[in-house]
């Protein structure tokens, strides 16, 4: 089977690098792309992290920050119920270094 050359819409790295666009080359079971210097150093994108259209990415991109900020609550949540008072109620369990 002969590989297909597109330009596609890279998410991978949505958060800390934004979308990215770059022709690659779809392989065999059209799951994963090979973007970059190909054929040599490739990087891959496997599944949802990559779009055949600007929309697709887009909407990719967003339910990842959704996910990121969620995510990001919970451990706010998480850290504000953070009590050290009730953690070493023996005195013998602290460090006085």
């Amino acid at each position: 089977m002969e590989r297909e050359n597109i330009k596609v819409w890279i998410t991978k790295y949505a958060l800390t690098s934004g979308i990215e666009v770059f022709d690659v080359v779809v392989h065999e079971n059209e799951d994963m792309v090979a973007y970059g210097n190909v054929g040599y150093g490739d990087q891959y994108a496997h599944g949802k992290d990559w779009h055949r259209t600007y929309e697709d990415a887009v909407e990719r991109a967003k339910e990842m920050r959704d996910q990121k900020i969620k995510s990001l609550r919970k451990s706010i949540a998480k850290l504000e119920k953070l009590s050290f008072s009730d953690n070493c109620n023996n005195q013998d369990n602290k460090i006085n270094k």
